[in-house]
């Protein structure tokens, strides 16, 4: 069960359909990312990536994902939410929330 933190809750909105890709890694983390359509018609983004035993180790968020359809959007968010897992991008640097 994963332990969703403010980051999460401050995206999530129930009332907009969304498109999410989970994936377990042999080492019990995993990575959940999702996309919307705002209201406005921006692609919207969430990355999240949990140790085995559901704690949070990054949420992060983008308001809009400019020019991204949301397929384009799913496979950046997870490719980054991997390279986060294994390194190729720090996760000391990485923002909790970030509009691009």
């Amino acid at each position: 069960m994963r332990i969703r933190e403010e980051t999460y809750w401050r995206w999530a909105d129930p009332q907009l359909h969304s498109r999410s890709h989970d994936e377990q890694l042999s080492d019990g983390t995993s990575i959940d990312v999702q996309v919307r359509l705002a209201r406005t018609g921006a692609t919207q983004l969430f990355i999240g990536v949990y140790a085995r035993h559901g704690k949070a180790m990054v949420e992060e968020y983008y308001d809009n994902r400019p020019g991204e359809t949301m397929s384009r959007a799913m496979v950046w968010g997870v490719d980054r939410a991997r390279a986060l897992l294994t390194g190729d991008f720090p996760m000391a640097q990485a923002p909790l929330r970030r509009q691009a």
